[in-house]
């Protein structure tokens, strides 16, 4: 068989590698096509003379499009069998990506457990990407229910891994060169700095956004995410849905653009903690978020920037004026998004 049909729960071993193809050279169109996709505004992302003056030799992609890239590398050999992405953790940020950059990502196998149906099971992966120069892009856990090919096959034993609950501050890599004093807040967009929040604090970022079909899709073709269940329209009219699932980083990516308005110079993503898709997203669905500080950090050695440990909550069809999260035993039926992250912020 020449095609690719997609690894099953049954292909996946403990300790297996995979180095994916193909490479990814990025570039200033990347950038402004996500920057259309997505509506995300902030500063160090947008001008070269705004980064330039923090000591950075261009503005950077952004963070979560860096995210984008890696994880869509990763698609076809770990999740093109997937029902679904479960959630991420131990997730670091290194090298900035610049246009010109050559992003290479690899992933192993660091834990294995089938369902109690038989029909699925769950597989835990360290994925990391990296640029031409071997500089660690960014390195994360993620974990993800993949099909069985039979499901009367073997159970692997069950390997669970030890998932950190957040990444330290001092593990938090700051880009080559980056020197936050020379800080533009007016041109940025926001006067709020790092001594501006407090532990505890809720943000409704008041703004929503629709998704629209086109975009989620070109925005996954972005990626080179090829998982069918956001494409093939066909298919997925007779799956668990009737329709194509949005990948939930696009609804990452929104969140993120959306918290622009309260956290508009929280200018570099640093860690992803942890989050999870909690339920999908379709094409037309409006997204909302609201954000809270759940800590708040000094830097080691630094006093221009501090870190705040967000957590980021996107619900769909629902402004979040009164910070929808639980209902009950489990979420609230609009939550989509729970994501936990460090940001950067000027002091």
């Amino acid at each position: 068989m020449k095609t690719n049909p997609g690894n099953s729960f049954e292909d996946f071993t403990l300790g297996r590698v995979f180095e994916h193809a193909p490479p990814r050279t990025v570039g200033s169109p990347d950038a402004a096509l996500y920057l259309a996709l997505t509506g995300s505004r902030f500063a160090i992302n947008a001008a070269d003379p705004f980064a330039a003056a923090l000591g950075l030799p261009r503005a950077p992609l952004d963070d979560f499009l860096a995210f984008h890239i890696v994880f869509g590398k990763t698609v076809p050999d770990i999740s093109l069998n997937a029902v679904a992405n479960l959630g991420y953790a131990g997730g670091v940020f290194g090298a900035p990506l610049y246009p010109g950059d050559t992003v290479t990502a690899r992933s192993e196998v660091i834990g294995l457990k089938e369902n109690a149906s038989r029909q699925t099971g769950i597989v835990y992966l360290r994925s990391r990407g990296r640029n031409q120069r071997d500089e660690m892009v960014v390195d994360y856990v993620r974990w993800v229910m993949v099909r069985k090919r039979d499901p009367a096959a073997p159970a692997p034993a069950t390997v669970v891994p030890e998932l950190p609950d957040a990444v330290p501050v001092a593990a938090l890599v700051l880009p080559t060169g980056l020197d936050a004093r020379r800080y533009d807040r007016r041109l940025a967009g926001s006067s709020f700095g790092w001594d501006d929040y407090a532990v505890g604090e809720r943000i409704d970022h008041l703004d929503g956004m629709t998704i629209e079909e086109a975009e989620h899709a070109m925005a996954t073709r972005l990626y080179h995410n090829t998982a069918r269940v956001h494409f093939n329209r066909h298919a997925e009219s007779g799956g668990r849905f009737g329709r194509r699932l949005v990948y939930g980083g696009h609804v990452i990516s929104i969140a993120r653009a959306l918290s622009f308005n309260g956290l508009g110079n929280a200018f570099r993503i640093a860690a992803l903690n942890g989050g999870r898709h909690v339920a999908p997203c379709f094409a037309g669905d409006t997204i909302y978020a609201w954000s809270e500080v759940l800590a708040k950090e000094n830097v080691p050695g630094r006093g221009d920037l501090g870190a705040l440990r967000l957590r980021t909550v996107a619900a769909k069809d629902r402004p979040c004026a009164d910070f929808p999260l639980r209902k009950g035993e489990g979420y609230d039926p609009s939550v989509v998004l729970d994501l936990d992250y460090w940001v950067l912020v000027p002091c």
